[in-house]
């Protein structure tokens, strides 16, 4: 038989990248500061890539709800939560997220990634799983361990949708699945007219929400929200490691789809449960969501600055309204090396290449949190004037 390892090998565009000293992965952060910057290699760079939104993953707040756990409840849960690793504070954090959501119920997971693995349970080979096609890797797994068919409609593109709605089996069962803001491209879900056409051809809407619940919607309530349509979302996901600063996530909707997946989702019943610091700190973090609407604007004002001084320097930052501004490069090469010449002038920011784009759309990821500065969002538009002069990138 062949060797199995044979085929573990980088993409070849990583080999001219890790000569140049370019390789924009795995480096370390010594230390996260409270100031919206890291150390890294002992150097102080202001955070321009991390999905902290508000800024909460150093608070002094959640650091004391989740200290206050750990002496409480230990660092671990022993197991999962169907045996004998529940925990009365899982149950606590439920159920005020089920209530800021409007559902009925709510299931705390290990990590946002196992929370939509979770949606494997709710369908299977006959069904069909219709999603955006800018859908998170963890949502693809999903379907695939599913069986389901998955049928990717172009971004936000209604009409494509419908045509595939309308060629689906109305003898067997279908969900839409999509992000509520895009990861890669701060782009927003059209949840007007993705809920409109769900009710049109009877199939459920679930909505993935890691990275806008927190941070839009007048409450804070994510994208549907945004919308006026939070009724409108069958089933929510989400993530803690974004607008609520620690780990974990969570599956929110109607109380007899939410006491199924406990029992037949696997990511939930065979994954040791969400520790007690992390679900403390989430809980903190809950609690100044609901009661600091200025964190969140903060972010999304930080975001419109420095959108305008980077657009105005001639990178192209394409029309996000959300804290993700995403710097088109096109080449994995090039992409990289405006990471490093941008690491090189004290910004950390994220270098987005295939597979998590599509291939010739490598990009500079950049986002903005509520402790962004003026003078840290001055530091990074004049990093990226140097960095794309040297490359030839901008005039």
């Amino acid at each position: 038989m062949l060797d199995a390892f044979d085929r573990c090998r980088l993409h070849d565009d990583f080999q001219p990248v890790t000569e140049l000293g370019a390789y924009p992965y795995y480096h370390p952060v010594e230390e996260r500061l409270a100031t919206g910057e890291v150390v890294v290699g002992g150097r102080v760079l202001v955070a321009a890539g991390s999905n902290d939104y508000l800024g909460l993953s150093a608070d002094p707040r959640l650091k004391d709800a989740a200290c206050r756990a750990i002496r409480s409840l230990g660092t671990g849960t022993s197991g999962s939560r169907l045996v004998n690793g529940s925990l009365a504070l899982h149950e606590t954090l439920e159920q005020r997220l089920a209530a800021f959501l409007g559902q009925e119920a709510a299931m705390v997971t290990p990590t946002g990634f196992l929370a939509n693995l979770a949606l494997g349970a709710l369908v299977g080979p006959r069904d069909t799983v219709l999603a955006d096609q800018l859908i998170h890797a963890s949502l693809i797994d999903a379907i695939r361990l599913s069986r389901a068919r998955l049928r990717r409609y172009r971004h936000n593109d209604l009409d494509h949708l419908e045509r595939l709605l309308g060629g689906c089996d109305p003898a067997a069962a279908g969900l839409i699945v999509t992000e509520g803001m895009f990861s890669t491209t701060g782009s927003l879900c059209d949840v007007p007219g993705t809920a409109a056409l769900a009710r049109r051809h009877g199939v459920r809407l679930v909505l993935d929400g890691a990275h806008d619940l927190g941070l839009l919607g007048p409450g804070g309530r994510g994208a549907a929200e945004h919308h006026g349509l939070l009724p409108a979302v069958d089933l929510h996901t989400l993530a803690f490691s974004k607008c609520f600063g620690t780990t974990g996530g969570a599956v929110a909707g109607p109380e007899q789809i939410v006491v199924y997946l406990r029992h037949h989702a696997r990511s939930m019943v065979f994954s040791a449960a969400l520790s007690p610091a992390s679900t403390a700190a989430a809980l903190a973090a809950l609690d100044i969501i609901e009661t600091e609407p200025e964190r969140r604007h903060r972010a999304l004002a930080a975001a419109v600055r420095l959108r305008a001084d980077l657009a105005g320097l001639g990178f192209g930052t394409g029309a996000s309204p959300t804290t993700i501004i995403p710097v088109h490069v096109g080449d994995v090469v090039l992409c990289c090396r405006l990471w490093r010449e941008l690491f090189d002038e004290g910004v950390f920011a994220t270098a987005m290449v295939p597979p998590s784009v599509p291939d010739g759309q490598a990009l500079i990821r950049v986002s903005t949190t509520a402790l962004h500065t003026d003078a840290q969002l001055d530091r990074i538009a004049s990093a990226f004037a140097t960095a794309g002069r040297r490359l030839g990138l901008i005039p």
